[in-house]
């Protein structure tokens, strides 16, 4: 083969993109062909629609076969290709003056027939082929070796690509602020609007109940005036002759007509409106110390008038509903923060509940000495009252759990419904001072 041909044969078998033989030539869709590697590479690095590298027709295909005879025939080629070093006195085996052509693999290196035969050397494996195909199966193994490196890197690009992705999308996320404010300005308008109606609802009712008060007031006035006026004819009466006095059967029934039309007193009482998320809210600051259930217990009994309170036994009990009354201060005293508990007063008719300054054995609780909700049953008919000041809350009497709030750091008391979810009544008080214990009564039913 003159050596224009081999110049061609060589050409043909020259990547355009490295400029060397090929390595696991492909052949794409517009008949060119390029190494793998190279073709990989340029277009990883191109970030353009995927062309041909020579001619720039686009392709849609991203994986080839190799072009097995193009591989063996670049193969051939680079074996019969003479190194840069072939003549040099490098492949001449300076001992014997022999050319150097058995491979070791121990070294890595070339050794001439004398020296491969010598007993330093006699352990050692070696490859009677030349160095140029033992260099050909080396790339072999390497070629297997860097297909799952680039698959790695396509999958970590992939990865890259959904990364720059999310960012992009929780960039966008972001609003999500503007979404919450939303959110949170629609639950303002919200409240704000139920907060209207409920002030609305509870002035009616306000009114309607004044208006109540009013009219039974004036049915006692008017009912007194005629006991009176019945009474002073029965008192004439009773200095009437006796025969006189003896026909008058027919105010007897009167006086019995006068008793049945007697008006009985009205017990005002507002509707428990419930609030909005107030348990969910008051529920960030149930304490610790409520869960471990450490009370100071004592017995006490109550009088017909709640707020004295006169103790009697010290002793203690495992059984609250054994004796008339029971009474416990929490173990935990409060100086600051926000501090939220819940008593069940289902069992009992009197109960007495809210912080103290101090466990005292003996006394009243008037005054800033303690801030507390009573419940006094009388005539049938529970009603509900503060003291410091002594406030009676015409709202109905909660039927299962009482929620206790304390803000000692705003110096305010609030007492809730836990079933309605409503507001009872609410201290607010000059600054706390001295430490507040937790407290609660339960009188018998």
């Amino acid at each position: 083969m003159d050596l224009h041909t081999f110049q061609e044969f060589q050409s043909e078998l020259t990547c355009s993109i490295c400029m060397n033989y090929f390595l696991d030539p492909v052949t794409i869709d517009c008949g060119h062909s390029f190494c793998r590697p190279c073709l990989w590479l340029c277009w990883d690095e191109a970030q353009t629609p995927r062309c041909c590298p020579e001619c720039r027709e686009i392709t849609d295909k991203a994986v080839f076969s190799t072009n097995i005879v193009l591989k063996k025939l670049a193969s051939l080629a680079r074996q019969a290709t003479p190194g840069p070093d072939s003549s040099s006195g490098e492949q001449l085996c300076t001992a014997h003056r022999e050319a150097q052509g058995t491979f070791f693999d121990a070294h890595k290196s070339q050794l001439c027939a004398p020296c491969s035969d010598s007993p330093e050397h006699a352990v050692h494996s070696h490859s009677p082929n030349p160095v140029s195909w033992e260099a050909e199966e080396c790339r072999d193994k390497l070629l297997k070796k860097m297909d799952p490196l680039w698959k790695m890197t396509q999958e970590m690009q992939d990865n890259l690509n959904e990364e720059v992705s999310k960012s992009l999308s929780f960039l966008v996320s972001t609003k999500r602020k503007s979404m919450i404010q939303a959110q949170y300005q629609m639950m303002h308008q919200f409240l704000f609007e139920e907060e209207q109606f409920q002030l609305v609802t509870l002035g009616r009712q306000a009114e309607e109940i004044l208006q109540e008060l009013r009219d039974s007031k004036i049915r006692m006035v008017q009912h007194r005036e005629k006991l009176k006026e019945m009474y002073r004819e029965l008192t004439e009466m009773c200095h009437k002759p006796d025969m006189e006095f003896l026909q008058t059967d027919v105010i007897l029934y009167r006086i019995e007509l006068v008793q049945r039309q007697k008006p009985h007193p009205v017990n005002p009482e507002l509707s428990s409106l419930h609030i909005t998320g107030i348990l969910d809210m008051l529920n960030h600051f149930r304490g610790k110390s409520e869960s471990s259930g450490r009370w100071a217990n004592r017995y006490m009994s109550l009088s017909e008038e709640v707020r004295n309170m006169i103790f009697g036994d010290d002793g203690a009990t495992e059984d609250p509903q054994s004796v008339e009354s029971y009474a416990a201060w929490g173990v935990e005293a409060f100086t600051s923060g926000r501090h939220y508990w819940e008593v069940d007063v289902a069992k009992a008719s009197n109960w007495v509940l809210g912080v103290c300054k101090d466990s005292m054995t003996s006394g009243n609780y008037e005054g800033e000495r303690a801030f507390l909700l009573f419940s006094l049953k009388k005539n049938n008919h529970c009603s509900l009252s503060t003291n410091s000041p002594p406030v009676t809350h015409f709202v109905q009497r909660p039927q299962g759990r009482v929620g206790v709030f304390l803000d000692y750091d705003n110096a305010t008391m609030s007492f809730y419904d836990v079933c309605r979810g409503s507001l009872i009544c609410t201290f607010f008080s000059s600054p706390f001072t001295s430490p507040l214990k937790p407290f609660l009564c339960l009188g018998s039913p």
